[in-house]
């Protein structure tokens, strides 16, 4: 299937959704989906179109907003990359929905990117900080993170105490 078949059937299953082409900055063949319609554009690729793997999110800062990017492949019929980006223009809150229903593979993944980053997935099973504990102040990837070294004087009340500590 060609990357014009795919957009072709994506824009005759959702002809309300104004599906974007990124065609600068990138290899692979890219759509951008608006963020509301992701997790039904996401179970339509994978149910119709064989998009049966998801092998990695991942997320970006802009200055303006925030990007959370998907990258599926075929299984069943081969094939290249399809990268799908979200855009969330809410710096303060940004959130989507999970795609961990439909790909049971994003879970730790949204968790990473929930964690560095700071971005929500609504409706995933268990959103929580995967590799810092639940009090560390701030998200390291985020470019308003204060990258400096702290004290352990300034960590130790903010990690979790063991039962018997």
């Amino acid at each position: 299937m060609t990357n014009e078949e795919i957009l072709s059937r994506l824009k005759d299953a959702f002809p309300d959704v104004a599906f974007q082409v990124q065609t600068e900055e990138t290899k692979d063949f890219t759509l951008i989906v608006p963020a509301e319609r992701l997790v039904e554009v996401a179970t339509h690729l994978r149910d119709h179109l064989d998009f049966d793997y998801l092998s990695d999110v991942t997320s970006v800062d802009y200055p303006d907003r925030f990007e959370v990017v998907y990258h599926l492949f075929s299984m069943k019929r081969g094939g290249g990359v399809l990268t799908l980006k979200v855009h969330l223009p809410d710096k303060e809150h940004p959130e989507v929905d999970s795609v961990t229903p439909i790909w049971p593979g994003a879970n730790y993944q949204e968790r990473e990117v929930y964690d560095l980053m700071g971005i929500s997935f609504r409706n995933h099973p268990d959103l929580r900080r995967i590799m810092l504990w639940d009090g560390f102040p701030g998200h390291p990837l985020r470019k308003d993170f204060e990258n400096r070294l702290y004290t352990y004087k300034e960590l130790e009340p903010t990690r979790p105490k063991p039962p018997n500590w």
